[in-house]
């Protein structure tokens, strides 16, 4: 263990006491959320990524430890475990290592190699090996048997014995730890990743089409980018691409490749003209061909597709955060449009609390076009409920409900000339609305009215609403079908409740889905919390928590921080100061003379309060500071404020847009070569990594997240195949030292291929089309 203590520590830079300390919480049932807020001093102020990293490498290394110790014993047992074979093993530093060391004494299979082994041809191998001057032929004479062995085996002939030579040495070759992981080194930095068409396949079908960027594709296996590597590997899984890896050179037809060459420079041995090494090299050869070739291509495919994975699932996490910490617009009226034609546009109005009280289905497009009839319907309902916001559901007929939207607007200007019309997001509302859940949340609503409902939540608080849905289905990933699915949940998982805590919950209105997300609270605690305020009305204080079934002492510990109480009995259960510390709260208020109300709010009169003075053994200043920040800003949103873009006027379909339009819009989704943008079309457009900014950007997101607010310039329309390129690139670059001098796609690098037909690159066509394919 602490071996493992000391990686952790030096990988993430810090103390290994903090690690220690991190893991010994851990493993008591603390959550990395309340970890990284409420035991600062103990961990040395780790925040939750540290932890996240923390936990996801302490599990590696815990199962790295528990392989190597049964490796260890498997070798013993077989009484082959050498003081330098122990030590070797004791330092692998990855799986994959430890295995590569393992390989040669893992139970196998009888091998071709084993099997002219128990023959008794090794010494022949060895001495021919040793000494190439020898003659193979004479040298074979003496190891031919008489007959065929009781298995089959037929070493009756001299050539038959010289290929039970080549099989040992092989096998012996392909079994060096050392030789094996030099050669996926080399090739993972200088080979290559290629792809073609697969044989047979119509290259003008829609399902291949999508995948021409990748007919005639390479390009070195370490700097592959994620995307490309995930739509190469989907695109090999559907049968459409071959995928394979290629050496950096190709070998001339009968001379040795560079593979081979790197295997003779290891083994020490070069070809001089002797009777042996034609023996030898055929040897050489066919370890890399027969042996080699296809277990490094798989086993550098997987480090690529694990690498590409990691990056995808990133790219998702980082955008649900996003998502999940949007701005909300907080206890107001919302109408919820759910788009639809022939099946009418379902209307559902929220009160200010998020309580569904009333609901409509209208019918202004195809066939009935009753634009009047909806209008009047919508206008009522408006005016019934005082409604502020209007939310659109950005599927099908999106761009038709909003200009109804707007055109009801105009018709309640006078009387509600603060009404807002906003699209959003609908990925997942279908989901949440045939899920289990939502029959007990809307028993009695239809489930094409609930997905309205939820639609209009959403803009209330983004992350209540959202926690109800799988975030798999939420639509903000970039390959997330391809990836990992329990590594994809796992973070996704953590990204939700690190979210939910670092926001808090409210709770006398919390769903159980969002109490289920408080650190601490299972699913059964979370539905004993709600049928205990159910029984006995809303909490007055946090201490009551412990009245409810299941809730115990550790719970209580891990959740009363994040959940809060507005208007109960202490002022300080509305804030993210925790019931443990409240008697440090005591002691400022006896040093500043005032009740805790009064204290609340008030900046000035806090920042005389001396966090030294009041710090003791358990909660230092690390927790005194926290908690006079808590009291400075009681209840506090770390959600930025909730603002609109606005749509242009007459800008309602991809066919309206003109190239240099200047336009306003939301971004939808990060991926890692661009950003999307919803300009309010049906169809969001992509501003390419290099499009961001007038500087290079590794990653989008170093510029943009989801939700923001952007203005962009059309670069390209390509209405056919409803694909629209963007730039954010609007004002003049800056000056350069070069001279002025600028590449035309800046921000084309390692990693970044610079597009091939500006500005709409067909680098980017392929994955442009699949992340629109997932956004539903």
């Amino acid at each position: 263990m602490q071996k493992i203590l000391r990686q952790i520590a030096a990988e993430l830079r810090v103390q290994e006491n903090q690690v220690r300390t991190a893991v010994d919480l851990l493993d008591g049932g603390a959550t990395v959320p309340f970890i990284a807020r409420y035991r600062k001093e103990a961990t040395g102020g780790l925040d939750d990524i540290h932890l996240r990293e923390l936990e996801a490498r302490l599990s590696y290394l815990r199962e790295l430890e528990e392989r190597r110790e049964a490796v260890l014993k498997s070798i013993e047992e077989q009484g082959k475990l050498t003081p330098e074979l122990r030590a070797a093993i004791e330092a692998a530093p990855t799986k994959q290592e430890l295995e590569d060391l393992y390989l040669p004494y893992k139970p196998k299979r009888r091998t071709k190699g084993q099997i002219a082994r128990e023959a008794g041809l090794e010494p022949l191998a060895d001495r021919l090996f040793a000494d190439p001057s020898l003659n193979p032929v004479d040298e074979a004479v003496a190891f031919v048997k008489k007959e065929k062995g009781e298995g089959g085996e037929d070493f009756t002939t001299v050539p038959a014995v010289l290929d039970g030579v080549r099989d040992i040495l092989s096998e012996r070759w392909a079994e060096d730890a050392a030789l094996v992981q030099s050669l996926r080194q080399w090739l993972w930095d200088e080979g290559l990743f290629k792809s073609k068409l697969a044989t047979g396949k119509d290259e003008n079908h829609p399902d291949v089409a999508k995948f021409r960027d990748y007919f005639d594709f390479d390009e070195p296996l370490g700097r592959v980018p994620s995307h490309r590597a995930l739509a190469v590997f989907r695109g090999r899984q559907l049968e459409i691409l071959d995928a394979k890896l290629a050496l950096p050179v190709e070998p001339e037809p009968g001379k040795p490749s560079i593979a081979e060459g790197k295997i003779a420079l290891h083994l020490g041995w070069s070809h001089q003209a002797r009777p042996a090494d034609d023996l030898i090299r055929k040897c050489v050869a066919w370890t890399w061909r027969v042996k080699l070739s296809l277990s490094t291509e798989r086993d550098l495919f997987a480090r690529l597709r694990e690498d590409a994975e990691k990056v995808a699932i990133k790219v998702f996490a980082d955008n649900l955060r996003d998502l999940l910490l949007a701005a909300p617009a907080g206890p107001r009226a919302v109408m919820g449009l759910d788009p639809g034609i022939r099946t009418g546009v379902k209307v559902a109005v929220v009160d200010a609390t998020g309580k569904l009280v009333d609901t409509a289905t209208v019918y202004p497009h195809e066939p009935r076009r009753d634009w009047e009839g909806s209008l009047h319907q919508l206008t009522l309902l408006c005016r019934k409920h005082d409604v502020s916001l209007i939310a659109i559901g950005n599927g099908t007929a999106s761009r038709e409900t909003d200009k109804l939207a707007a055109d009801l607007m105009k018709r309640l200007a006078a009387e509600k000339p603060n009404l807002q019309r906003i699209v959003v997001s609908e990925a997942g509302a279908s989901v949440y609305s045939a899920s289990e859940f939502a029959s007990q949340e809307m028993p009695d609503v239809d489930v094409s009215l609930r997905g309205a409902a939820s639609i209009a939540r959403r803009l209330q608080d983004p992350l209540a609403e959202l926690v109800k849905i799988d975030p798999k289905s939420i639509g903000v990933g970039q390959y997330q079908h391809d990836v990992n699915q329990s590594e994809l949940a796992r973070a996704l998982d953590a990204v939700v409740e690190d979210c939910v805590n670092s926001v808090g919950v409210d709770l006398n209105t919390a769903s159980v889905p969002l109490l289920s997300r408080v650190s601490g609270l299972s699913a059964s605690v979370a539905k004993a919390v709600v049928r205990w305020r159910e029984s006995h009305g809303a909490f007055r204080n946090r201490q009551q928590l412990l009245e409810v079934s299941g809730l115990g002492a550790k719970t209580f510990e891990q959740s009363a921080g994040f959940l809060r109480i507005r208007g109960g009995d202490n002022p300080l259960d509305m804030t993210g100061v925790h019931p443990e510390t409240y008697p440090v709260v005591e002691k400022m208020l006896t040093a500043a003379a005032k009740p805790v109300a009064e204290l609340m709010g008030r900046a000035e009169m806090l920042k005389t309060l001396k966090p030294e003075l009041f710090a003791n053994e358990k909660f230092g200043v690390i927790t005194v500071k926290d908690i006079l920040g808590e009291l400075e800003k009681p209840g506090r949103d770390p959600r930025p404020d909730f603002k609109v873009a606005r749509f242009n006027e007459g800008v309602e379909d991809i066919a309206d847009l003109r190239e240099g339009m200047v336009l306003e819009g939301t971004v939808s989704n990060v991926a890692a070569f661009g950003a999307f943008v919803d300009l309010g079309v049906h169809q969001d457009g992509l501003v390419h990594v290099s499009q961001l900014a007038h500087k290079f950007v590794n990653d989008a997101r170093e510029i943009v997240k989801t939700g923001d607010i952007v203005k962009v310039k059309v670069l390209e329309v390509d209405a056919a195949r409803k694909r629209i390129s963007l730039t954010m690139k609007l004002g003049e670059a800056p000056g350069r030292r070069d001279g002025g001098r600028e590449n035309r796609y800046e921000g084309a690098g390692r990693g970044q291929r610079a597009p091939q037909s500006a500005p709409l690159n067909t680098a980017m066509a392929g994955a442009f089309a699949k992340l629109q394919g997932q956004r539903k």
